[in-house]
């Protein structure tokens, strides 16, 4: 993604803390970030802290002259490709939808011209509070963007809605809302990720290595490209992305239901999850006992999801599988493109350094009938957009 200039805005509550890391996160990332401050915002994190982390002067107050020869709040608001508010106080989301302006923070928010991004953090009361609700209905109507607070135990004590989500997932709506270029605006994507578990018995089930992490990238950066995402995910421990229909499944045969179900509504389907070939034939209902003798389990073939959407696939639509193979990959790749009536097979091993499962990176070769085309080490979010922007643009 191209290195962006975010300005962050934080407010006096004590999720402030939280927004050290995200800061962080978006300067390592590349990304130029400026914070402004409430006053308020000042008794929960130092200023010195946000400058150290962003690398930029923390601007507070509106009426200092100890600062570059021009309009302040003007030329940050337009130099600005997002602007959050994090924690967005009850107080900051009345201001900011009713065009108050009192310091730094609302100054430069009512002049910037960019996405904007409110994420409410406050008491559950307060955040249900009919006039707060009217307010963030008003900051949504004007093209203002909410993330919504998360549930849990709050600081005051109470449990419910109000807490600040954690700085990942706020990560991952700034950095949605930063893509400009929207290929796959109006287009339906469906993406598969993680492994399936297939039942022995209550305690104990068959499954694999795969963490789920390529196809959550491929879902972030098909979301990011304007597409609408469904996402088709067994169990990972990965944070789930915004703006993006989620669908949980655990075994074969629930993944294979949730995407034939959906694959006529879609342009492309994407299936980098990891699925069971196989399945215990018979499950038993009790946990089964060790004996002094051998286990045998017999096994059953499930359903071949990619061959039978390489079945049903429709005029216009994008076919991608993935294969992960040990050996003679390129050959094997090739031959599950035909097989499948794929339009393209994304193939990588785990023999390669930097490549398989749990890891941050990737490395793959995308097979079609046209030739190949390798993309070398990337990380894996780095992957997805060169994969989508192959196969998809």
């Amino acid at each position: 993604m191209e290195k962006k200039c975010i300005v962050v805005g934080v407010c006096g509550g004590i999720a402030a803390y939280k927004i050290c890391s995200l800061v962080s996160s978006l300067k390592k990332r590349g990304h130029e970030v400026h914070v402004l401050m409430t006053k308020e915002a000042e008794s929960f994190v130092g200023p010195l802290t946000f400058q150290t982390l962003s690398g930029q002067r923390v601007v507070l107050d509106m009426m200092s002259i100890d600062y570059e020869p021009d309009v302040h709040h003007i030329s940050l608001a337009r130099k600005a490709d997002c602007f959050v508010i994090a924690p967005a106080t009850a107080n900051v989301i009345a201001k900011v939808a009713h065009g108050i302006a009192d310091d730094m923070l609302t100054t430069t928010f009512l002049a910037a011209d960019c996405e904007k991004l409110l994420v409410p953090a406050m008491n559950t009361y307060m955040l249900e509070n009919p006039v707060t609700q009217d307010n963030i209905a008003l900051c949504r109507k004007y093209g203002m963007h909410i993330l919504e607070s998360a549930s849990g135990y709050l600081a005051c004590g109470d449990t419910g809605k109000g807490r600040m989500p954690e700085a990942s997932v706020i990560l991952d709506a700034v950095e949605s809302l930063l893509e400009k270029d929207r290929y796959l605006s109006g287009r339906n994507v469906l993406v598969t990720a993680g492994p399936t578990r297939e039942d022995i018995d209550p305690v104990r089930y068959i499954t694999n290595h795969s963490s789920g992490k390529m196809g959550y990238a491929l879902a972030r950066a098909a979301r990011n490209a304007g597409a609408k995402v469904v996402l088709v995910t067994g169990c990972v421990n990965i944070e789930e992305p915004v703006n993006v229909e989620m669908v949980h499944v655990t075994s074969a045969a629930e993944m294979a239901q949730a995407v034939l179900e959906r694959s006529q509504e879609q342009d492309a389907i994407i299936m980098a999850a990891a699925i069971a070939d196989y399945t215990p034939k018979e499950k038993a209902d009790q946990k089964l006992k060790k004996g002094d003798g051998e286990l045998y389990i017999e096994l059953e073939r499930t359903t071949d999801i990619l061959l039978e959407l390489g079945k049903r696939k429709k005029e216009g639509q994008v076919l991608i599988g993935f294969a992960m193979e040990t050996e003679n990959l390129l050959a094997n790749a090739a031959g599950k493109l035909a097989k499948k009536n794929a339009d393209y097979i994304v193939a990588n091993s785990i023999a390669d350094a930097g490549a398989g499962f749990g890891v941050d990176t990737n490395v793959v070769t995308i097979i079609s009938k046209e030739g190949e085309k390798s993309l070398g080490l990337l990380s894996k979010d780095e992957t997805a957009e060169k994969i989508l922007s192959y196969c998809l643009k």
